[in-house]
């Protein structure tokens, strides 16, 4: 019952990229674009940026927030 931009966990690969209007997307980028709120933030292009580059020093923050989701409340 899982969906979003956390994907499906059904173990097929093909539907992971779901757009809340049930479509799935082949890419990332217009997987992400799905979501993205109206004039909130640019649409993503084909690239995916690294998000190291565009945010420095927000690694161990980033980490830290990671490690929250890959712990035993989301297992």
């Amino acid at each position: 019952q899982v969906r979003g931009l956390c994907g499906t966990f059904t173990g097929d690969q093909r539907d992971e990229f779901t757009t809340p209007e049930g479509d799935v997307e082949p890419g990332v980028a217009a997987f992400a674009n799905a979501f993205r709120a109206a004039g909130a933030c640019p649409a993503l292009g084909p690239g995916i940026p690294d998000p190291c580059q565009g945010f420095p020093g927000s690694r161990e923050r980033a980490e830290a927030s990671c490690a929250v989701l890959m712990g035993p409340a989301f297992q």
